[in-house]
């Protein structure tokens, strides 16, 4: 494979990079192998990388489709997690059962030419590689949220899919409901009037870390080293990631919790919740990032922590302060009455001049508050189009008519650096100043290393 990119790559601008990156991908569509054109009333021939957990679950939606592919490096926990799918859509049995299983996706993509679209959801840190790959041979691709482990990887993929032309969509399946809808809609009539701040939070934490039983020192990793499932390729779960021993504190499940693999709570639920009120605010990145944090560790995510984005003015609206509480909760609106709950385990304010919104973690079940208030306000119209079916099925139809995904990649790129630059502002407990354009933080040269990652020898972009 491509020799690993050394941090002196790194430190060039990012359109230099991106450039580097899509020159190398001009390449013609019959060479690659481009999308086929499909008909509406044709079946997507899809394949899932990484159909343990959640990939199983996406693809069990997918049921007016083809699943031709399964790969994941755990066949025992893909299996598993398979027969679960079945359980609960009983459709799943005759939709997987067809497909041809593969551990590597490198050795799927190569063997298997029928395939038209790829679900990538594995861990963090190899979605970039494989997600990279799968538009490179001109597979339409539905990538889990986070879309990257890191900022640089974020602004890459976001260009790389603008270059391959294929559709493109994260997995945030919130974008697709209709609480964003009616937040941008209540915005955009004047509803809430001008909004200048944004109070968003999850109150769970990933702690402990690893899994029951297993009580780790603080900050260190395991120091046991059982061996591997014979059911595992640790390698190729590994990925580009720097090798360390095999440990059930990792896989499955717990890999969140951990800098190399994960984006913690931040990178789950955050970019859920992030994505109405970025939407509709008409966000672009902001210019400052500052966290807090406690019991953050070189290794682990903190067990909770305050971070505050400052997004600047853009045509013609205001600047808005956005705080993310993790693991903890925002104080309690004044406008929210005595005795009411607030959303369970997380959600948004959006504070505007006229009114203030409350919603759940997807935006799910927006209110304004009090509820008196909302009583006395004549809600706009419906404007926006209804999706009317799930957010993979909408990714699904929109390959096959040659659109948008919704949630493409010229969107969810810059909204997962939002998050991600949260992160990295909570790695290093300090404020932030940020240049977008130079993808580079310019008042703290240290904590640039931390927008990307150093590949393992043998992987790369």
């Amino acid at each position: 494979m491509p020799k690993p990119l050394s941090r002196r790559r790194f430190v060039s601008s990012a359109g230099a990079a991106a450039g580097c990156l899509l020159s190398a991908m001009i390449v013609p569509r019959h060479v690659l192998g481009g999308p086929r054109n499909i008909p509406p009333s044709e079946k997507l021939n899809v394949a899932g990388v990484g159909v343990g957990g959640k990939g199983s679950e996406d693809l069990a939606r997918l049921a007016h489709d083809n699943i031709v592919a399964l790969c994941d490096v755990d066949s025992k926990y893909s299996a598993d997690c398979l027969k679960r799918q079945i359980q609960h859509f009983p459709h799943a049995e005759k939709l997987f059962a067809r497909a041809k299983h593969y551990t590597d996706y490198r050795v799927m993509l190569d063997r298997q030419k029928d395939i038209d679209a790829v679900l990538i959801a594995t861990p963090d840190h190899t979605h970039a590689v494989i997600t990279l790959a799968a538009m490179r041979a001109g597979k339409h691709v539905y990538t889990q949220k986070p879309l990257t482990h890191t900022v640089y990887e974020a602004r890459l993929l976001a260009q790389a899919a603008r270059e391959c032309k294929v559709v493109t969509q994260m997995g945030i399946q919130g974008h697709s409901f209709e609480g964003i809808r009616l937040l941008t809609e209540w915005f955009q009539a004047g509803v809430l009037g001008e909004v200048r701040e944004v109070d968003a939070w999850c109150s769970l934490s990933y702690y402990p870390w690893g899994h029951a039983g297993w009580s780790p020192k603080w900050s260190e990793r395991p120091k046991e080293t059982p061996p591997v499932p014979e059911t595992l390729d640790w390698d190729l779960w590994i990925g580009p990631a720097p090798m360390r021993p095999y440990h059930r504190a990792y896989h499955p499940v717990s890999w969140r919790s951990w800098w190399d693999f994960g984006n913690g709570m931040m990178g789950d639920r955050g970019v859920h919740t992030f994505d109405p009120f970025y939407s509709a605010l008409k966000l672009t990145a902001p210019t400052s990032v500052e966290a807090t944090t406690c019991g953050n560790t070189a290794e682990t995510h903190p067990l909770s922590s305050i971070v505050t984005f400052r997004f600047p003015a853009r045509g013609g609206l205001p600047p808005v302060k956005v705080t993310w509480y993790e693991g903890t909760c925002p104080p309690r609106p004044a406008e929210l009455e005595d005795g009411r709950q607030m959303p369970a385990e997380g959600g948004f304010f959006v504070k505007g001049s006229k009114a203030t919104v409350m919603a759940g973690v997807y935006g799910d079940n927006p209110q304004i508050i009090p509820e008196a208030k909302m009583r006395e306000i004549k809600l706009p119209a419906k404007t926006l189009p209804r999706i009317g079916v799930c957010h993979e099925e909408q990714w699904a139809r929109a390959c096959k008519g040659g659109q948008l995904g919704g949630a493409e990649f010229a969107y969810a790129g810059p909204l997962t650096e939002v998050c991600l630059l949260g992160n990295v502002a909570k790695r290093v407990d300090a404020r932030l100043q940020w240049d977008a354009a130079a993808m580079k933080i310019t008042n703290l040269a240290e904590a640039n290393v931390l927008l990307r990652t150093e590949y393992r020898k043998g992987w790369s972009l």
